[in-house]
């Protein structure tokens, strides 16, 4: 397949663009707005490959989607660029709406009309993958089962319910118009490459700076937690094996409390002896708790039974496997995150929220 992937520069999609060029034949056409969280340094170990090429395309821009489409003749479109950060959501709004609805109507009228002027076949064959947020469904309490891919929406953040909005736009897209749809679910994602303004890498980097780990609340938010790796395959057995008009939701089988999550993440940098600032005798001393977010989910689960039965998915990763590797990479690759401190994205961008809590 030829992928038009959108947002291939940010924390997943640049992980599903690796997977496609590393793991794949597929060629990739990676369509990213570049804001503040796309990095094409992310991908600078497929960038020279012949099977991937880069735009840097806002998907607000009709004109332009409809020039890569006529150009590229794309096979399947992956939908992955979107504002997804809650705090931000919070902060301004007007960007989510702007990109995860209008961006999302606007990639869906250049599917259309590009799908509409394809051979039978190639229509028959062309799908439109739809990648979304388990943070649609709201949040449970500790007793309730875990989100499946019929639990009713009910978001609670300005980015839930946009990402909301966008999932009912490709579902009536389908229905209305016949575009050949699938769409996906996931729950809270982590590992290399993960923007700092996110709970686990903002940890990591916070404490090498011995700075306070901030943790909204006393921390018992829960969180399902799906290595990004994983979630790459995920999406990949979606888009190329999932049945049109269906929805699958992807999860870790890993529930963990903010709190649980950022005790590991110490305790994992002093097993790997990472260097401690002056005046830091444990990296769990340096944990603040802050006052709790507006409107905090409580917890977050997701049933990946449907498809580990239907595509035969399933997490390579364990919650402590991964957070290995991530921890690893950190500290193995300091050149990556100190040039996003302080390099492509402005170090006052990152040290105004250095000291808040933050969360994926």
């Amino acid at each position: 397949m030829k992928i038009l992937v959108t947002g291939g520069a940010g924390f997943i999609g640049s992980a599903l663009v690796r997977y496609l060029i590393n793991e794949t034949e597929c060629e990739v056409i990676n369509v990213d707005k570049l804001t503040y969280a796309g990095n094409l340094e992310s991908l600078a170990d497929v960038a020279d490959s012949p099977r991937y090429c880069f735009y840097q395309v806002d998907i607000c821009d009709r004109n332009a989607l409809d020039e890569i489409f006529a150009r590229l003749q794309p096979d399947a479109v992956m939908h992955l660029a979107a504002e997804s950060h809650v705090d931000r959501s919070i902060d301004g709004p007007q960007a989510f709406i702007e990109t995860n609805i209008v961006g999302t109507y606007t990639l869906l009228e250049a599917a259309r009309g590009y799908w509409n002027r394809l051979d039978a076949p190639r229509q028959a064959a062309f799908r439109f993958h739809h990648v979304s947020t388990d943070e649609v469904y709201g949040d449970l309490e500790p007793e309730d089962p875990a989100f499946t891919e019929t639990t009713a929406y009910a978001p609670s953040s300005p980015y839930s319910a946009t990402k909301a909005s966008s999932d009912h736009l490709v579902r009536a897209w389908h229905r209305t118009f016949g575009l050949p749809v699938v769409l996906s679910n996931c729950s809270n994602n982590y590992g290399p490459f993960h923007f700092p303004e996110k709970l686990i890498p903002h940890i990591i980097l916070n404490a090498l700076y011995g700075k306070p780990l901030p943790v909204y609340g006393d921390g018992g938010q829960i969180r399902d937690w799906l290595f990004v790796e994983d979630h790459a395959r995920a999406l990949y057995a979606v888009v190329s094996r999932g049945e049109v008009g269906l929805t699958y939701n992807i999860g870790g089988h890993n529930e963990k409390t903010n709190l649980q999550v950022v005790h590991t993440l110490c305790d994992l940098l002093e097993v790997r002896g990472a260097l401690k600032p002056a005046g830091v005798e444990r990296f769990r001393g340096l944990i603040t708790f802050v006052k709790d977010r507006p409107g905090h989910d409580k917890r977050y689960a997701v049933d990946a039974g449907k498809i580990q039965q239907d595509l035969g998915w399933t997490p390579q990763e364990t919650f402590e496997s991964g957070l290995r590797k991530t921890v690893d990479w950190y500290l193995d690759n300091r050149s990556w995150w100190t040039r996003v401190l302080s390099g492509d994205y402005a170090l006052e961008r990152i040290g105004e929220h250095q000291n808040e809590a933050v969360e994926a």
